[in-house]
């Protein structure tokens, strides 16, 4: 019954959006549509590879097309087969389109039929975007290498060909080799009780976007923390991670009494090398996190909270093309903050909430006006165009709760809950949203938000003047006290920050930035231990308030650089480094020796940055 609905429901969105063109994908999924994926490849350490072949199902809509396009970037295709009504595997002709530097390839299959199944053989490149390949050396054990995989936004096409675009689901499985010692996990169905003999198996019931496509093969661990929920990792952080995962089940009954029953059966995750190069990906079923959230005191498991609301939206609810990427992350921060509320209290919910507002205006001033919008109303902009990716994050969410608090949880919560039951597994669209709030929610109460401000929101740069601040009283007087420290009447031994959490040193961190002296970051770096602190989030912020304070950190940023490959953090320090005359040739020795342990996405990145200099 289950695979019915579901299958009823993939149609449904292959009908609705098929006019909808994805600027990002080769893919025609107007003509032809992936409904189940299975892949059979072989892990090769030694080679940095991926061999084998992917099967795809399809689902033909336009019965008179007569070819195939999938996405790809650096595969090496062998050959390509297609199952004949006889039942045999017949070679059909294909050709690789000229390279696009940040499409890839559209791979061309010629078909003589519109065939049920088609398989291409192929190897991935030891450049693959999508994959890192670590040495012994660079895992805790060091005893064996580790792989993991990031294909959000466009890099599943990296390691398989597919319809690259979130406007496509499909179903998958696979079978995967890989080296005795080790083992594979991959977002779908984990047998904890597996040992890989005649390969590692592996099935996903429920329709996903190829981005969510993840694999992980190393020294892993695997512990369960709850009823539905374990946590993977390296041996030798195995304890500390299920240590801090130990409420991950009172997240997700909290989420399930907001937003409806939880549809992904397990909810797993898998705390990788530190050279992974964001906070969290939302892999359904297994989620892919940072060592960096683990502060030995939960003090940073929103981040949980925040990979775990992306069973609802994003991978329930999924954007239909990454220029809709606020209706997957906007929607998640909010709910976020929904789940820390419910588990943590109205006081350390508003302080989160208050610190992402707070950052959110800030970094207007490095964003251009053009690309603060929410969405672009240009349908042939991408992602890396229309705007600046992390902004929709705390704008999205500031959009939600301003509908909300206007409106009232009463009226709100179920109308947020019925967007996510009436779409689930389903791509939409802003569009989409757009009308089924006018039809659920502003076409009966009109009052709550007009049509300029709703285009403002969605359309305008920065935030709409319209919009309330959160204000936590806490915040406001640790406001106070910082105003003092800062010209000299409090000294730095009363401040009382040895009663604080890591929100208010995170606030106080990042308020200070660019106004403390290079001699209070000393004074505050002696009386705290900031710089040998555990928290990432603390450390980051006291390091770049110290290089912008003259401040000198080296020793521990060193350290902090050659072990974390974060974007969100080694990126700023980097710039911040890169700024300061004094430190332009030390970062640049430092990043010579860290840049082989970052995943390519953060390469990437930092080498942009370097490049601007």
């Amino acid at each position: 019954m289950i695979k019915k609905t579901i299958s009823a429901l993939v149609l449904t969105a292959c009908l609705s959006l098929s006019a909808h063109a994805d600027p990002l994908s080769y893919a025609r999924y107007d003509q032809v549509r992936t409904t189940d994926l299975y892949l059979d490849l072989k892990a090769d350490f030694s080679h940095k590879i991926l061999s084998g072949y992917a099967e795809l199902s399809l689902n033909w809509i336009d019965k008179s097309a007569r070819t195939l396009v999938l996405d790809t970037n650096e595969l090496n295709i062998a050959k390509v087969q297609v199952l004949a009504a006889n039942g045999r595997w017949t070679a059909v002709s294909f050709m690789l389109d000229k390279l696009d530097v940040e499409k890839g390839r559209a791979l061309r299959i010629a078909l003589p039929f519109q065939p049920q199944k088609v398989r291409v053989y192929y190897r991935t490149a030891p450049s693959a975007t999508a994959l890192q390949w670590l040495t012994p050396e660079q895992t805790m054990s060091g005893k064996r290498p580790f792989m993991f995989s990031q294909s959000e936004e466009i890099n599943a096409r990296s390691w398989a060909p597919v319809q690259d675009t979130p406007a496509v689901r499909f179903t998958y499985s696979a079978r995967i080799e890989a080296p005795s010692g080790m083992r594979v996990v991959m977002s779908a169905e984990n047998d904890q009780q597996a040992t890989g003999a005649g390969g590692w198996k592996f099935k996903m019931t429920q329709p996903i976007p190829s981005y969510l496509l993840a694999i992980a093969i190393g020294e892993i661990d695997v512990r369960n923390v709850g009823p539905r929920s374990a946590v993977y990792a390296e041996p030798q952080r195995i304890d500390a991670a299920a240590s801090e995962m130990a409420d991950t089940e009172k997240m997700i009954a909290a989420a399930e009494s907001l937003y409806g029953p939880y549809r992904w059966e397990r909810y797993d995750m898998i705390v990788l090398p530190p050279s992974f190069p964001i906070g969290g990906m939302e892999n359904p079923r297994l989620t892919f996190v940072t060592p960096t959230m683990i502060a030995g005191d939960k003090s940073l498991v929103d981040l949980i909270a925040h990979e775990l609301a992306h069973s609802w939206s994003g991978n329930l609810v999924t954007n239909a093309s990454w220029k809709h990427f606020w209706l997957n992350e906007g929607f998640t921060t909010y709910v976020t903050t929904r789940i820390v509320e419910k588990l943590y209290g109205e006081e350390v919910a508003e302080m989160n909430l208050q610190v992402e507002q707070e950052e959110a205006m800030a970094s207007l001033a490095h964003i251009t006006p053009a690309k603060q919008a929410l969405v672009s109303r240009d349908p042939d902009t991408s992602s890396a165009t229309y705007t600046d990716g992390g902004l929709v994050y705390p704008k999205g969410a500031w959009l939600l709760r301003t509908l909300e608090q206007r409106a009232g949880r009463d009226v709100f919560d179920p109308f947020l809950r019925g967007w996510f039951d009436q779409h689930a597994f389903q791509s939409a669209t802003t569009g989409e949203f757009v009308d089924y709030l006018k039809k659920n929610l502003l076409d009966a109460h009109p009052e709550i938000m007009s049509q300029s401000e709703l285009d403002e929101w969605l359309y305008g740069p920065g935030i709409p003047a319209t919009a309330k601040h959160a204000a936590s009283p806490r915040l406001a007087a640790l406001d106070a006290l910082r105003t003092t420290w800062l010209k000299g009447e409090t000294p730095t031994a009363d401040l009382p920050a040895k009663n604080w959490i890591a929100l208010e040193w995170m606030h106080f961190l990042n308020d200070i930035d660019g106004k403390a002296s290079a001699a209070q970051m000393q004074e505050l770096d002696q009386t705290f231990g900031l710089g040998k602190t555990g928290n990432n989030e603390i450390a980051y912020r006291f390091f770049l308030a110290s290089v912008h304070a003259g401040y000198n950190v080296r020793e521990p940023l060193n350290k902090f650089l050659m072990s974390v490959g974060r974007q969100k953090f080694v990126v700023p320090l980097y710039t911040a480094l890169l700024k300061n005359p004094n430190e332009k040739d030390w970062a640049k020795g430092v990043y010579a020796k860290a840049r082989s342990h970052y995943h390519p996405v953060t390469q990437t990145s930092v080498d942009k940055a370097f490049k601007k200099q």
